[in-house]
């Protein structure tokens, strides 16, 4: 009896774990199915991770770590692409990044990237604006500046073998300076080639129609073999003068020079002025007090008539510098514009991309200049 109630409790014990197993087997799948049937956590969007990478950017501009600084906006360049519910335009993202580059020294890339920024610039503060458009001025003064128009619009367009696609009838191109190569191609049409070389500040303008191929009756022609570059008046663009190479490091010089001489003769007219006025003023007063013309003249002169004779020296002082500075900055200031006078009317080409704009401005306590230019 002992032995039977053993096994038969040995054999119940047996089949209840059986069925635990099985009930455990069976539970498994079907929780893994309700974990897998469980909504995700939903994933960060594409506007927040643009967001995260402009915020990086500018921690690392405004601590002037450049590199940093363009690669984070690249990114978030590439990511404002395709997410539109980001809280930055991608054309400030865009001028940002041309900025930094600006500051690397990569003048090509942000010009062009300056150029996509203020394209659709009513989308910027105006202040934003003003500092994208001198920053472009900037890196076009370093590059080549190519305005290419190309008939039929559909036309494949490459510079130097690298394809710049099919972007429409005219493109706006930077280039680094030396010689390049320009290439188009349409379906039925004959392959139009030019060739150019381009100077940094320069701008090429080139105008390129691809004629339809001569089609044969009996059999396909042979495709022919494009001139190498274009002869015609109309295709050639115009050559760069022999000043177009230019440096305009003695300009720059000439305008700074014009500038600070003309500013510092400004000054001490003013203050030969203000001195001249304080000397006036005091002789009012003097005369009020019995004073005449002949009083400093006495051998019994007052002791105050050597401070208002040590006045009326440091007047004349002021007067003389002043009026010599203003002559030396007339000097200089009429070199300048000579230069860029002399190079339109001999040599046919208006002036370069040095160009500088000087307008005086005067208040009633300071005088100065604006020079408002690129360089």
């Amino acid at each position: 009896m002992g032995t039977v109630l053993i096994m038969r409790c040995g054999t119940h014990l047996l089949v209840i774990s059986l069925a635990l197993g099985a009930s455990a087997g069976f539970a498994s799948p079907a929780d893994a199915q309700e974990r897998s049937s469980a909504p995700a956590r939903p994933a960060r969007s594409d506007g927040s991770t643009v967001n995260d990478h402009v915020r990086r950017a500018r921690r690392a501009r405004d601590a002037g770590r450049w590199t940093e600084a363009r690669d984070a906006y690249k990114a978030a360049l590439e990511a404002s692409e395709q997410s539109p519910s980001a809280q930055v335009y991608p054309e400030e993202i865009a001028g940002e990044l041309g900025s930094c580059e600006l500051k690397l020294f990569n003048y090509r890339e942000a010009a062009e990237h300056l150029t996509r920024s203020l394209e659709r610039r009513e989308l910027l503060p105006l202040e934003t604006q003003r500092r994208f458009k001198v920053a472009q001025l900037k890196a076009e003064f370093y590059v080549v500046t190519l305005l290419l128009s190309v008939d039929p619009p559909d036309a494949e367009v490459f510079i130097d073998d690298q394809r710049m696609g099919r972007s429409g009838r005219t493109h706006k191109l930077f280039l680094e300076r030396g010689r390049h190569v320009v290439r188009a191609r349409a379906p039925g049409r004959e392959e139009a080639i030019h060739a150019f070389n381009g100077e940094r500040g320069a701008k090429q303008e080139i105008s390129m129609q691809l004629p339809h191929a001569a089609v044969s009756s009996t059999r396909e022609a042979p495709p022919a073999t494009p001139e190498p570059v274009s002869t015609s008046p109309a295709a050639r663009a115009q050559a760069p003068g022999p000043w177009a190479s230019w440096p305009g490091t003695l300009r720059i010089g000439g305008i700074a020079i014009t500038t600070a001489t003309a500013a510092t003769g400004a000054v001490l007219l003013l203050r030969a002025h203000v001195v001249h006025t304080n000397l006036r003023e005091g002789d009012v007063v003097r005369r009020q007090q019995g004073w005449t013309s002949h009083t400093c003249r006495e051998a019994s002169a007052p002791a105050a008539c050597a401070d208002i004779q040590r006045q009326v020296n440091q007047r004349n002082l002021l007067a003389t510098l002043g009026k010599v500075s203003l002559a030396t900055s007339a000097v200089f200031g009429v070199a300048t514009a000579a230069s860029f006078l002399t190079e339109a009317a001999f040599f046919g080409g208006a002036p370069g991309a040095t160009g500088v704009r000087i307008v005086p401005v005067t208040t009633s306590e300071r005088a100065g200049v604006l020079l408002e230019g690129a360089w």
